[in-house]
């Protein structure tokens, strides 16, 4: 039983490890201008259709 224990533990650290990696990745750098980019793509788009699949832009009603 004491090596199932020992497989949880070590199975805890390299969870915790990947934890760690993805954070410092997301938080670093050389991401930041891909991510402001991808933030601001909702407000990039100018021609939104609507729910009939017409295009709201240029509708005269």
């Amino acid at each position: 039983m004491d090596i199932i224990n020992d497989l949880r533990s070590i199975v805890t650290v390299l969870a915790f490890l990947s934890f760690l990696g993805i954070v410092a990745w997301a938080w670093s750098g050389r991401r930041r201008a891909a991510f402001e980019e991808a933030a601001r793509l909702p407000f990039t788009e100018d021609d939104v259709p609507d729910a009939t699949g017409a295009s709201k832009q240029g509708k005269t009603s």
